[in-house]
């Protein structure tokens, strides 16, 4: 099925809410269905792989070569979207709904800044671009110029700009180029002063951190094998490594850093440290945050790397470190997440600074003298600051009901960024000081509808099994509900992802027809950390959906939509 094809069931909803269109729905649901189901032929091969003694007949296997490389699969693709669009064509409506969303996604966006030397960079989008623009910027209040713009690099607007990182100077910038919509990146390097790209090309890089050496000479990344000629959507996501590669060099003679030929299935990922003394490889397998943690000293040839976590149980982010002591955010010995220090030395022996409660650690970074944790307390954001011991500073007072993210800075350095956004309010960019503790809008978009015109509220519901569940319901002020109202009911419920409030466009004009916009938090999601999490997968897969029919049963019962009035959506 084409990706278009997902939309149909939220836009049949949507007709009850169009004035007129309700009678003409029907026969036009009815006929656009009929259309809808009359899908072209797909072609079917012999392709059989053996499993554990079993053949096992993969029929469709030519579907996952590249549309821009195989012609048959472009032709498919382009099959498929005309019959979707066929049924999408007939819905009343649309028109009205696709001029709305045009103007809702209209407005300015900011990216969160990355402080270099005395250099800032950021991405804006003007509002209707296919790619956010890359900026940078002499000091705060300098001029903002293009540094890198990837509108222009495919007329399709597929090719996006992806991962970047200026070096500590501020002089260069490394930035991975994703071309349409694949997980492969190019890595290239970027004169800030100039605009022109260096020699330097790193490729088959894929779920990568990307980080420089302090002294700028060069930086390390990850990567997969070269994979064999037309392969390259197919091989196997295996013996990742970690390499160094020096500026000016050709990548053939990067140095292989971290390799885990035992463990072929293992993602490593790899950070220097506060001081430059040190490379952290965090190691883990699939999309569990489970790790594993080897340190490589930096600067010490033929220095045997330390292994500092290797049962890859619990979930940890590397926070800062004062020579060999190291501060981490982990959740082993507390679900919600603890902040806790070790001596490299002694990797076992865990040193409490920042104690579990009952909102959700989900991040921490060092900015100056101080630690930034950032919480989620009923899937919303909360901001607190500490002192490296852990002793607290105070709270960071954040906007209203919604979602902040960033905090991000260094040791030497008090200032920090962040962004908030809610569902009916679009991202702020913030500048924090931690020394006054005081923040300011460093920019804030214009916009073509008022955010106070909306409710957001939060709910609590019970679940098949008695456990409460939160859910944020939005709706437009002095809506009719007598009767109920057409509701989007999403979720998700997996992989330790937490539904935090976030401003979507397309969603918003829902609710700005009169539709109610309903988001549950399922467990399987990271709301309530670990727990949390584990209670939604494995063998307690099923508490997921039990949490999602409850959440439709009490939209009900609550007279906030009627039966046959909500449309569920979860990705």
């Amino acid at each position: 099925m084409s990706r278009k094809a997902l939309s149909a069931p939220l836009a049949l909803v949507a007709l009850t809410m169009i004035p007129g269109a309700a009678a003409a729905a029907d026969a036009a649901a009815t006929s656009a269905t009929a259309k809808a189901l009359a899908y072209p032929d797909t072609a079917r091969d012999d392709t059989v792989d053996p499993q554990f003694g079993v053949d096992v007949a993969d029929p469709y296997r030519w579907l996952e070569d590249d549309v821009r490389v195989n012609p048959k699969v472009a032709d498919w693709v382009a099959a498929q979207n005309k019959v979707t669009d066929s049924y999408l064509e007939t819905l009343p409506g649309r028109d009205a709904f696709k001029k709305r969303m045009t103007e809702l996604y209209n407005y300015e966006r900011f990216g969160l800044p990355t402080k270099a030397g005395t250099r800032y960079f950021y991405s804006r989008n003007d509002g209707l671009q296919p790619q956010s623009v890359l900026y940078v910027r002499d000091g705060l209040k300098g001029e903002g110029r293009v540094l890198i713009d990837p509108n222009t690099w495919a007329k399709d607007g597929a090719t996006a700009l992806a991962e970047w990182s200026p070096s500590e100077d501020g002089k260069y910038l490394l930035y991975s180029v994703q071309d349409g919509g694949t997980d492969w990146r190019i890595v290239r390097v970027k004169d800030v002063v100039t605009g022109q790209d260096l020699s330097d090309e790193v490729r088959w890089v894929k779920f990568s951190a990307l980080d420089w050496a302090k002294d700028g000479s060069g930086f390390y990344y990850s990567r997969f094998p070269e994979p064999k000629e037309g392969q390259a959507f197919q091989s196997l996501n295996e013996n990742h490594s970690v390499y160094f590669h020096k500026l000016g060099t050709p990548q053939r003679e990067d140095v292989l850093i971290h390799a885990t030929p035992d463990r072929p299935k293992l993602n490593n990922s790899a950070v220097v440290t506060d001081d430059g003394q040190y490379l952290l490889v965090v190691s883990s397998e699939g999309t569990d945050e489970r790790y594993g943690l080897t340190l490589h000293p930096l600067g010490k040839p033929g220095a045997k790397p330390i292994v500092l976590v290797d049962d890859y149980a619990n979930n940890w982010q590397y926070v800062t470190n004062e020579g060999p002591r190291f501060t981490f955010l982990t959740n082993k010995g507390a679900s919600r997440g603890r902040i806790v220090s070790m001596d490299i030395s002694k990797p076992a022996r865990l040193t409490q600074l920042v104690g579990e409660n009952a909102a959700t650690l989900v991040g921490a970074s060092r900015v100056g003298n101080r630690l930034i944790l950032s919480y989620l307390g009923d899937a919303k954001s909360e901001a607190r600051m500490v002192a490296l011991d852990g002793k607290p500073v105070a709270n960071i007072k954040l906007a209203d009901i919604g979602a902040a993210s960033g905090f991000g800075g260094k040791s030497s350095d008090p200032e920090t960024f962040y962004s908030f956004s809610s569902y009916a309010r679009p991202t702020t960019i913030y500048r924090f000081d931690t020394q006054t503790g005081k923040s300011e809008i460093f920019a804030e978009p214009k916009l073509t509808f008022k955010p106070a015109d909306f409710s957001v509220e939060q709910r609590f519901y019970k679940s098949k099994d008695g456990t409460e569940v939160p859910m944020f319901v939005v709706m437009k002020k002095g809506l009719d509900r007598s009767k109920g109202s057409p509701t989007l009911l999403y979720g998700y419920g997996g992989f330790n992802v937490s539904m935090t409030p976030g401003f979507s466009p397309t969603k918003l004009a829902w609710v700005d027809k009169g539709g109610v916009l309903a988001i549950a938090n399922l467990r399987g999601g990271g709301e309530y950390g670990k727990a949390w999490h584990d209670a939604g997968r494995l063998d307690k897969k099923q508490n997921v959906f039990d949490d999602f029919i409850a959440a439709g049963e009490y939209l009900i019962a609550q007279g906030i939509a009627g039966k046959g009035q909500i449309v569920i959506e979860g990705g």
